[in-house]
């Protein structure tokens, strides 16, 4: 589950694929979707909304705190 929920990525509503700045956060997203929680879209709260193809059930999550990744966090 954390796989799907901790990242930037944000859907692209033409193609309705991943676009991330982090090929890592894209790697985490996809192995999330291939065990079966799919991350579907970001709501207009800001919720995350997560499908789980084994329970057919979505999940919303709200986003608390975001660390960025910056030059001067990476030190």
């Amino acid at each position: 589950m954390l796989l799907a929920l901790c990242h930037e990525i944000v859907i692209d509503p033409r193609t309705n694929q991943y676009n991330s700045a982090s090929p890592d956060e894209l790697a985490l997203v996809n192995a999330a979707k291939q065990f079966g929680l799919e991350f579907k879209k970001r709501d207009f709260e800001d919720n995350f909304v997560i499908y789980d193809r084994q329970k057919d059930v979505e999940y919303k999550y709200k986003l608390k705190n975001n660390c960025e990744f910056t030059s001067t966090r990476k030190r």
